[in-house]
């Protein structure tokens, strides 16, 4: 299998991984062109996701895989994760949005700032995708400015009633549990934004399927709405502490995304470079013509700058230092880059680019609305604007 993979490691960054990074991406891997990618295409067309492959997601290991062993999660360091991402987004953004939800914008902040209980009773059944989770911050009018929601959580005697919408939420149709973020009013009329694990059985709670979608077909995308939604004390995450707690979440999730963009990139520079040696156009592959190698050359430097600044950063990580601002120019960078290089590749193939059995074009549209969720393109800008001169913009 590796020969299909050849040019895509051009700086040698394996020589640079630890023998179990290298394990874990090469398992990843063989799963996603051996059980997804043979399937990704129909999926994608019919518009739905392919929840026959969610056991087998379970029994990999991939969500929440950078979280402690003791809640039956793989344990892995954040370079391994990573790679899982990376691997997962080179069969579709789809199924790396299915595990990069699960895994950061759920597991995670039910580990960090949920009790002991809470950890006990949700991270084993989640990490095995014997449940499915969402997260719901987003709403319908609070995209890039989540601290005007609108949904609101009120005190009563005996715990908390929930109300508001919440939109763009993956997973949302399918899941077992959401972790919701919600204004808050304690006692002494102190505001806050809390979050609340709110089981989706819950009387009130409903979630309605995203129509219209051009882009992440093979990814549940859904509207929820909380209409007098009452929860025991107990759903409150107690350590969630206003806006910073889901923002932390968010720096947990760019940061896999910064991988997966590269994963697809992979995906289309591979797809590109078999078709360029095969396609024959006056005379010869039109690999042979410059202005396909140069297309060709300018993928291959991008995707080895995305390895470099990913590999960096899942250092970082690991060592306790990564800041958000640099996952920030990391999902900001790679996704802008991945975008690119879609858009090449499927120039590329030609008139062959705009069919199912290719998979540039489904990434390229995968990948724009990449390009806008979990803080989009201009929002990083943004926040990297602010680091550099101090000011902010927003």
């Amino acid at each position: 299998m590796a020969a299909r993979f050849e040019g895509l490691d051009f700086y040698d960054i394996d020589a640079l991984l630890t023998e179990e990074e290298r394990m874990v991406r090469d398992t990843i891997r063989d799963w996603v062109e051996d059980r997804l990618i043979p399937v990704i295409g129909d999926a994608y067309v019919a518009g739905r996701f392919p929840t026959e492959l969610i056991p087998e997601i379970g029994e990999l290991g991939v969500l929440g895989a950078n979280l402690p062993e003791e809640y039956g999660c793989a344990g892995l360091n954040n370079i391994a994760y990573g790679l899982i991402m990376q691997e997962l987004e080179r069969g579709d953004s789809g199924i790396r949005s299915f595990a990069s939800v699960q895994g950061a914008l759920v597991m995670y902040p039910i580990h960090t700032f949920g009790s002991e209980e809470q950890r006990r009773t949700w991270l084993p059944a989640l990490a095995s995708a014997e449940k499915i989770g969402c997260f719901g911050l987003t709403e319908p009018d609070y995209g890039s400015n989540p601290a005007g929601m609108i949904t609101r959580a009120r005190r009563t005697d005996d715990g908390w009633v929930l109300n508001g919408t919440k939109m763009w939420i993956t997973n949302g149709s399918m899941a077992d549990v959401a972790v919701i973020w919600a204004q808050t009013r304690e006692p002494g009329n102190t505001k806050g934004i809390r979050g609340f694990i709110v089981p989706t059985d819950t009387p009130g709670f409903s979630a309605r399927d995203q129509k219209g979608k051009l882009s992440l077909l093979a990814s549940d995308t859904s509207e929820l709405v909380l209409d007098d939604v009452h929860l025991p004390e107990d759903a409150l995450m107690p350590g969630s502490t206003g806006l910073k707690s889901p923002l932390m979440c968010l720096t947990q999730a760019r940061y896999g995304i910064a991988w997966g963009a590269v994963g697809a990139a992979m995906g289309c520079f591979h797809e590109a470079a078999s078709y360029a040696g095969t396609r024959v156009m006056f005379d010869g592959t039109i690999g042979g013509k410059q202005i396909q190698q140069v297309r060709l050359a300018d993928m291959l430097t991008w995707i080895t700058q995305g390895q470099l600044v990913c590999y960096r950063l899942g250092r970082l990580k690991d060592e306790g230092t990564m800041t958000p601002q640099q996952v920030s120019l990391a999902k900001r960078a790679n996704v802008d880059m991945a975008c690119n290089i879609a858009r090449e590749a499927r120039r590329l193939l030609g008139a062959n680019g705009i069919l199912a059995e290719y998979a540039s074009m489904r990434h390229m549209a995968n990948l724009e609305s990449v390009h806008t969720y979990e803080g989009t393109h201009d929002v990083h800008s943004l926040i990297l604007g602010q680091t550099i001169t101090g000011v902010s913009a927003f």
